[in-house]
């Protein structure tokens, strides 16, 4: 590539570089110059929304409506602040938008911005300023609408009152007068109504609404609660006194003692709050009544779960006053018996001062619950007290006999153990015994030539401590502790010599066996000859241990692993 190609390519490029560049820019320019045209309509657009059809439209109702002063009155102050933004406010706003659109035509863009923001914002405070005064003149040319409305729902709710008045006017009787004027005062406050709206005199107008809905809402309350009112009043809770009344007296003469009730003078109480609920009702105040009288008769339905307790409780009574008579009866012979052999059982066993004295609380105890329980039957039978407290008392009572007998049998259980820890003793000394005069037998049965001397010393271990056994067994008071401690001594002295005598004798008769294999090869083999004449040496000496492995050794010998073999021999 020559030089001018290249300048040539190099100028190309730079020249559609620009034109990019240029293209681009324009788009930009458009976009923005599109954008503020956008902004400019849409001002005018809110601007001529202002100054709308229904503004004066609204005004032109409230003129035909004006009948008295302080209509007037409203009407000229709402023209003159329409007026004040119809030739004051607008025309500063329209002056504005005529200058942004010269700006716009001399492509002032920088200027214009700031120019539409304020424009902006002083058509959002004007808007503002219409809205406010539009609703305050709707406030007057809709609330003949929103009052007819209301009206009229008023009316349909105290034709439903009148309706259930007519259906029930005998449930009614009480409040018939007052009730009656109520209505008479609600005609007169619809006529009231009609009068004020035909003077547009909408103040009163709200005042006499107000008034309509208040009574009527009052008077819903009052026919809503005054058939249940009567009713409980009149008819249920005087029937639910004279059952209550009725149960009580008959109880009483079955023996329950029931005055913690109070149930005449609850009665008496409950007939007066009926008479000042009926006097509040005379002149239509209901407020809280039946809420007052649902509760009595609650607290009328909750005696009845009174008496059942008292009845449960007169059962619950009896059958604690038969069982605890009884076991009371048994745990005193008991320990009264209990009480005599003391003696012979502290004669025959050392006992502990708490061992020998818990005897005499129990005792105690047994006299205490006695009494207890003979002064709760003594009230009972006086019947000066509720059944569900002297069920309470005798299960007391009953809870501290069961602690008694819990004592009573942990007394009989350590007594009794140490006559069983006596015979127990007595049959291991005879096991015992029989453990020793065996392994007595053994050693002298099987004829060893030499025994043992750790078998003497053993066996004098173990005879002593028969003897101390013994010796316990002969003492009165026996310690069942000592004897106790004797009884494991001698066991463990006499299966230690048993032990002894086991392993020498079969230690011995498994030498003997390999010293009577082991002879088949003395004449062949003069190592064999040599360790068994060691062997029948220490056998003869009594080191039976030795003897074995000696005799082991020499087979071996001729006969590796032949230990397996002879004890396999010796065991069968």
């Amino acid at each position: 590539m020559d030089r001018i190609t290249f300048i040539l390519i190099a100028l190309l490029v730079w020249i559609v570089t620009i034109i990019l560049v240029i293209v681009v820019l324009n788009v930009i320019n458009n976009k923005e110059k599109k954008k503020l045209k956008a902004e400019i309509e849409k001002l005018e657009k809110e601007k001529n929304m202002i100054i709308s059809a229904s503004m004066l439209s609204e005004l032109n109702k409230v003129e035909a409506l004006v009948n008295n002063d302080e209509m007037k009155e409203k009407l000229d102050d709402w023209k003159a602040r329409f007026n004040d933004i119809k030739d004051k406010d607008m025309p500063k706003i329209t002056e504005t938008i005529n200058e942004i659109e010269e700006l716009f035509l001399e492509k002032n863009f920088k200027d214009l911005k700031g120019l539409v923001l304020k424009a902006d914002f002083d058509l959002n405070n004007l808007k503002t300023k219409a809205s406010f005064l539009l609703d305050e003149i709707k406030d007057v040319t809709l609330s003949e609408e929103r009052n007819r409305e209301t009206i009229t729902k008023l009316k349909a709710q105290y034709r439903e009152i009148l309706s259930t008045y007519k259906d029930y006017e005998n449930e009614y009787e009480i409040v018939k007068v007052p009730l009656e004027l109520q209505f008479e005062n609600i005609e007169k406050l619809f006529n009231a109504f009609e009068v004020s709206m035909e003077q547009n005199a909408y103040t009163e107008v709200g005042r006499i609404v107000k008034a309509i809905a208040d009574v009527i809402g009052n008077l819903k309350v009052i026919i809503e609660e005054t058939r249940p009112i009567v009713s409980l009043g009149k008819n249920l809770i005087p029937k639910k006194e004279d059952d209550i009344k009725n149960i009580y007296d008959k109880m009483t003469r079955e023996g329950y003692n029931l005055e913690y009730l109070n149930i005449d003078f609850n009665i008496l109480e409950a007939n007066k709050k009926i008479q000042d609920i009926f006097g509040r009702l005379n002149v239509l105040n209901v407020e809280d009544s039946l809420f007052e009288l649902k509760t009595m008769h609650d607290y009328f339905d909750s005696l009845y779960a009174d008496f059942d307790k008292e009845r449960y409780s007169k059962k619950i009574y009896e059958d604690y006053s038969r069982s605890i008579l009884i076991k009371a009866t048994k745990l005193e012979k008991v320990n009264n018996e209990l009480y005599k052999k003391i003696g012979d059982i502290k004669y025959s066993y050392d006992l502990t001062d708490d061992e020998v004295s818990v005897i005499s609380e129990i005792k105690d105890e047994i006299m205490n619950i006695r009494a207890s329980y003979d002064k709760v039957v003594d009230i009972a039978r006086s019947k000066t007290l509720a059944y569900s407290k002297l069920a309470r008392e005798m299960e007391i009572i009953n809870s501290r006999l069961v602690k008694t007998e819990e004592k009573l049998n942990g007394a009989l259980k350590t007594l009794g153990s140490l006559k069983e820890d006596e015979l127990r003793a007595r049959e291991q000394l005879e096991e015992i015994k029989r453990i020793l005069s065996q392994t007595k037998e053994k050693i002298r049965s099987y004829k060893l030539p030499i025994v043992p001397k750790n078998y003497y010393v053993e066996m004098s271990e173990a005879m002593e401590a028969i003897n101390e056994l013994v010796k316990e067994l002969d003492k009165r008071p026996i310690s069942i502790k000592i004897l106790n401690l004797r009884v494991d001594t001698a066991r463990d002295l006499v299966l230690k010599v048993y032990n002894t005598v086991n392993e020498t004798v079969k230690t011995a008769k498994m030498a003997e066996t390999a010293i009577v294999y082991g002879n088949r090869y003395r004449v062949t083999n003069k190592e064999v000859d040599f360790g068994l004449i060691k062997a029948e040496n220490a056998f003869f000496k009594g080191n039976f241990k030795n003897s074995l492995e000696n005799a082991i050794n020499a087979i071996n010998i001729v006969e590796p692993g032949i230990h397996k073999k002879l004890l396999e021999e010796s065991q069968s």
